[in-house]
């Protein structure tokens, strides 16, 4: 009997190997992710600090596909009719997602401006250099759900590039 007893093991013990052999596969994959979701998120932010460099807006720059999806408002703050369809057909072909466009009230009505209104600031610069506009700045505001709002002034066309 004693033989018998000695050659059996425990039930418990191949439990706890698969469990061990889980968490390990687990932590893996939970360090992966976040060395890739680290690394993302410096490659982006790397895009921006050379664009913002520039004086003008090159080609390239309008022609660069925003990354990931780039919710938009785009208000017109002119008074020229048709002014905020233009600059949202010139950002949807650029890959840009024009959530609404309007008149925009309360902006000064002879500068175009980009805000950002989430906290990245590269992608509204992204979207200034899409419709040709230099001034961008950052005015969070969690009440919408967009990344960017497109004020156009009276100093607005539409870019050349195309």
């Amino acid at each position: 009997m004693s033989r018998s007893k000695a050659k059996r093991k425990p039930a418990g013990g191949r439990l706890q190997t698969f469990g061990i052999f889980a968490t390990l596969v687990l932590v893996a994959v939970l360090i992966g992710s976040l060395v890739a979701g680290v690394m993302k998120g410096r490659s982006r932010a790397a895009l921006p600090a050379a664009a913002a460099d520039s004086p003008a807006v090159t080609t390239a720059a309008a022609d660069a596909v925003p990354a990931g999806r780039v919710r938009v408002q785009v208000l017109n703050a002119s008074g020229r009719p048709g002014l905020a369809r233009e600059a949202t057909r010139v950002l949807r072909d650029r890959g840009f997602d024009v959530k609404e466009f309007g008149n925009g009230q309360g902006f000064p009505p002879d500068t175009s401006i980009v805000l950002d209104r989430v906290g990245r600031i590269e992608v509204a610069r992204q979207v200034a250099d899409a419709v040709g506009i230099r001034r961008v700045a950052t005015r969070p505001d969690s009440n919408l759900y967009l990344d960017a709002t497109v004020v156009l002034g009276r100093d607005w066309s539409e870019p050349k590039d195309r």
